[in-house]
């Protein structure tokens, strides 16, 4: 399962939640997630923007681990996410979630990775950009902590 869709990155970033919880992620933001673009609280993952605007996301839903490099993206961090629900809700931290787009998944722990791309190429005024974010998911049932696999040479 592959979505391309458009999130509101206000204030910097745009969650992935289970749509039963009730993650709050005010206390993840500390200075490490910042620098890592990835906060992480129970039923919810924010990830973090170098734009303040419209974002381009793709999220990609697989069978299992990703074989891939990492040379084509500036940034990517992987997590676990637990999904009972089976509904993951991905919005803009203000935007009104029960009008958010959801994916339908099996209910479970996934671990996520978020790649990050053309992050050099926001402006100053931090508004216009090429940058896009792509989020996959498999289901992986060890939870891992919050990590950096490759981190941007700008951070």
């Amino acid at each position: 399962m592959k979505q391309k869709i458009e999130v509101f990155a206000d204030f910097f970033q745009f969650y992935l939640q289970d749509e039963q919880s009730d993650g709050n992620l005010s206390d993840s933001w500390t200075s490490q997630a910042v620098s890592d673009m990835l906060a992480v609280a129970p039923g919810v993952i924010g990830v973090g923007t170098a734009r303040n605007m419209i974002v381009p996301v793709e999220i990609e839903v697989l069978d299992s681990k990703p074989n891939d490099n990492f040379d084509h993206w500036d940034h990517v961090t992987e997590t676990s996410l637990e999904v009972p629900s089976g509904r993951i809700i991905i919005a803009g931290c203000t935007d009104y979630f029960p009008e958010a787009p959801r994916i339908i998944v099996e209910p479970g722990t996934y671990r996520v990775r978020v790649y990050y791309n053309a992050l050099d190429s926001v402006d100053e005024s931090r508004l216009e950009g090429d940058d896009y974010y792509k989020v996959v998911l498999w289901l992986d049932a060890n939870i891992v902590e919050p990590q950096v696999l490759k981190r941007w040479a700008s951070m």
